[in-house]
């Protein structure tokens, strides 16, 4: 099945939007056996879009359309999407109905022009939107089927599940498996390296590196005409990655550090606390943007200041005078003092200069020290990022992150 995503909005083109519509499909796509083809972007143009669709009918059997279907002046896709088709745009009173209601539950009056999003085209089969106004639509064509949805992602996902994707899905052809694996800390480079012989792994499966800000997730994607093969083939392929990289990878799935901390953490029946500077506040706001993160998570101290850091945390104030707040030496303070305070099993810090000024020879910006501590010991480790004051941060809390990761894991195979 050969299938096509045709996104729809100048503000994809002009960069004020990020097109995570297509990335989300083509994710969804995969997991139900089915790998995305095409993805054509083009802007709010009558003309443009209907080439598109020109194209689209030549070369693929299904196409799924997002966005153009808002109420103004500039959501043209829908008059487009008819006149192709041949459809008429005729009043639909139930759809104009459950707009009217989801106005009156959420007590905003109904603007006029809202009543023309429940105008569709006679010759459609419609999908019913449960998060917002502009219904669904579906084109059947010589074989062909075309599915237009609003390019709001929560409305789009909506109808994917409920819909689309079932009904994709029972006409999959061959089998895909796929797994991820999670890295940090570990340059694409010195991966590619350990990995050694790719050669070997890809008898297997087709292997891919994506690198990010916060590591490297590598991919891989086994084929097959059945389930069983598929799965045989990944497994074969996990064995051998996991020989040459395991210590690297920290999930096999696809989740974020804190995700596996928090895991870690509850299984164990641990508590962390932590205490930062220059990230502000990130650590903690990635550890309770997690369900549950109260069960592990006790406190944290944003002590961005060096009276903050001597008044809350109990760093001595002779410490900072002589080695500086940006030190090994502060952010071993840090991280014993929030992990003595607050009683917990792990206490982690960073302190760091964040950018673009504040740096100097001996200290320049991006220069961050992350800290480690539990009862019976500490450790510290140090970096050196780039000149991007925000990019600095993110690094700083996933280089903390990744410390106390390693650290569970050592304690573990000491024991």
């Amino acid at each position: 099945m050969r299938v096509e995503v045709i996104s729809i909005g100048d503000e994809l083109l002009i960069g004020q939007t990020v097109n995570t519509n297509a990335s989300w499909i083509g994710e969804q796509l995969i997991n139900i056996g089915i790998q995305l083809r095409w993805v054509t972007t083009v802007g709010d143009s009558t003309q443009d879009i209907t080439q598109a669709l020109h194209i689209a009918e030549s070369r693929s059997d299904v196409a799924l359309i997002t966005g153009g279907l808002g109420p103004t002046h500039d959501d043209v896709t829908k008059k487009v999407v008819s006149d192709y088709f041949g459809a008429t745009l005729v009043m639909n009173e139930e759809i104009l109905d459950a707009i009217k209601e989801r106005f009156r539950k959420r007590r905003f009056k109904m603007a006029k022009v809202n009543e023309e999003q429940a105008r569709v085209p006679d010759n459609a089969e419609l999908l019913k939107n449960d998060r917002g106004t502009a219904p669904g639509m579906i084109f059947r064509k010589d074989g062909k089927s075309f599915y237009v949805m609003p390019g709001v992602p929560h409305e789009m996902k909506g109808m994917m599940q409920s819909h689309i994707l079932p009904e994709l899905g029972k006409h999959a052809g061959a089998a895909i498996r796929i797994k991820n694996f999670m890295t940090t800390g570990v340059p694409e480079s010195l991966l590619y390296e350990r990995l050694d012989n790719l050669h070997e792994i890809e008898r297997y499966v087709r292997l891919a590196f994506l690198p990010n800000l916060f590591g490297v997730k590598i991919r891989i994607m086994a084929f097959a005409d059945n389930e069983k093969v598929a799965s045989d083939k990944l497994e074969q392929a996990e064995k051998l990655v996991r020989a040459k990289i395991g210590r690297d990878i920290f999930a096999d799935k696809d989740i974020s550090l804190e995700e596996k901390i928090a895991e870690i953490l509850i299984k164990r029946g641990e508590t962390l606390a932590v205490a930062e500077s220059c990230t502000g506040g990130m650590i903690s706001n990635r550890l309770t943007n997690i369900a549950g993160s109260s069960s592990f998570f006790e406190r944290g101290v944003i002590s961005y200041s060096n009276a903050a850091k001597v008044e809350l945390l109990g760093v001595p104030e002779g410490l900072i005078l002589e080695h500086g707040a940006v030190s090994a030496q502060v952010a071993l303070a840090m991280a014993e003092g929030v992990q003595r305070l607050a009683g917990t099993d792990y206490g982690l810090s960073v302190t760091g200069i964040a950018g673009p000024s504040g740096g100097t020879a001996e200290k320049p910006v991006g220069l961050v020290f992350v800290g480690y501590a539990d009862a019976n010991s500490s450790t510290f480790e140090k970096f050196t990022f780039a000149n991007d004051r925000i990019g600095n941060k993110q690094r700083s809390v996933q280089a903390a992150l990744h410390l106390l990761r390693k650290q569970i894991l050592n304690r573990d195979q000491d024991g």
